[in-house]
Formats: structure tokens, C-alpha cells, sequence
């Protein structure tokens, strides 16, 4: 079972496999924003590596940023746990000025078919 090691929050063992943006809601009970329901379209749900980080991404994900600009951040939608792994929890619902964190993600990662591509 991986560990995720959120900063200032703590450390949790996570299903192999599921989506960081649910580990973090889940297991870690952080505040974590995906107001596009986990669909790598809107990018609250970023979150900054500490270690741990992922070689690849998803090409839903690595367009979005590139979009928008972005770097040295992930979407915390389009990752899976393999792995241990630690973050800051950066796009939190406190402090946004939004009414919730959005709709709940669903399991699998989204959109269909996940393409995966190098970081």
C-alpha cells in the first residue's frame, strides 16, 4: 500500500491505484479543489511534489498545463498512487472564495482513453 505524505497534514497509506485527488479527500481528509470534477479541464486541483513524483502524466494533463502555462505543479486528478509520494496540498477549498470543491471525481481517471506521455 503506497504512502502519501501530505505537508502539514500527515502521513496515510493509500489503495494502490487510486487517484491522488480522492487519496487526498479520502484518507487525508484535506480540502482539495477539482471544480471540474477531476476532468483535467480546470486546474484547481494542483498540488506541488516534494518527492516522489510521477515520470508521466497524462496527456489530458500535460495539455491543460501547457495551456494555461504551468509548471512545477501536477494535477492531483490525473495522478495515480503507484507509489509512495509527498505533496503540498496547494489549491485547497479554505481561503478560495468558492462554495464547495467541486463534483466528486469519479474512480477512474477522466477523460477517456487516458494517454500517457512523458514528464
Amino acid at each position: 500500500m503506497p504512502k502519501l505524505s501530505v505537508e502539514n497534514v500527515g502521513t496515510f497509506d493509500v489503495p494502490a491505484g487510486k487517484r491522488l485527488v480522492l487519496a487526498l479527500e479520502d484518507e487525508a481528509k484535506v480540502d482539495q479543489l477539482h471544480a471540474c470534477g477531476g476532468n483535467a479541464r480546470c486546474t484547481t486541483c494542483r498540488v506541488e511534489f516534494v518527492s516522489g513524483e510521477p515520470d508521466k502524466m497524462t496527456e489530458a494533463e500535460q495539455k491543460v498545463l501547457a495551456a494555461r502555462g504551468l509548471s512545477g505543479v501536477r494535477l492531483s486528478c490525473q495522478i495515480l498512487c503507484d507509489g509512495d509520494m509527498s505533496v503540498r496540498a496547494i489549491s485547497r477549498l479554505a481561503g478560495s472564495g468558492r462554495k464547495d470543491a467541486g463534483g466528486k471525481p469519479t474512480d477512474d481517471l477522466q477523460p477517456q482513453p487516458v494517454n500517457w506521455v512523458a514528464k
